[in-house]
C-alpha cells in the first residue's frame, strides 16, 4: 500500500520534464485523479475535459488501473494565429494504484461534462471473509 521512495525515479521525471520544456513541446499533462474506497468498490475520477470518449484508453490488471488518451492541438484556419495559448495538448498515461485488486469483468466507465468516473468492484477474491471460531471440547 505504500510506495518506498526512489530518488532515480524522482531524477528521470524531472529529465523528462526539463527534456520537454528544451524541446518546445507542449502536452497535456497528467490528468488529476480522485479515489475513493468503499468496502465493495473503488471509484476513480479524472477530469480530461476535450477528449472524445471513444479515444479514452483504459485498462485494469489486479490492483493498477492505467488510462490513457490525447488531446488533439486545435486546427486553424489559414492566417489564423494564437493571442494566448494555456491549454496543452498530446497523450498522456496516467497510472493509479488501487487499494485492492478489482474484479475487471464487472468495471464500469462512464464520461459526462469533461469527468471520467470509473468503478471498480473489488474482486470476490480480496473481500474480507468472516471466519466463524470453533470451541475444543475436552
Amino acid at each position: 500500500m505504500f510506495r518506498i521512495w526512489d530518488p532515480f525515479r524522482e531524477i528521470e521525471g524531472l529529465e523528462r520534464d526539463v527534456n520537454r520544456l528544451f524541446s518546445g513541446e507542449r502536452t497535456y499533462g497528467n490528468p488529476p485523479v480522485n479515489v475513493f474506497v468503499g468496502e465493495e468498490d473503488v471509484i476513480v475520477t479524472s477530469e480530461i475535459p476535450g477528449l472524445d470518449p471513444d479515444g479514452i484508453d483504459l485498462s485494469v490488471t489486479g490492483d493498477i488501473l492505467t488510462l490513457k488518451g490525447e488531446r488533439k492541438p486545435l486546427e486553424f484556419k489559414e492566417g489564423d494565429a494564437w493571442h494566448r495559448r494555456e491549454r496543452g495538448y498530446g497523450g498522456f498515461t496516467r497510472t493509479v494504484r488501487l487499494p485492492y485488486s478489482v474484479d475487471g469483468a464487472k468495471v464500469q466507465a462512464k464520461y459526462d461534462k469533461g469527468v471520467l468516473r470509473v468503478t471498480l468492484p473489488r474482486a470476490e477474491a480480496d473481500k474480507p471473509r468472516k471466519i466463524s471460531v470453533r470451541t475444543t471440547e475436552a
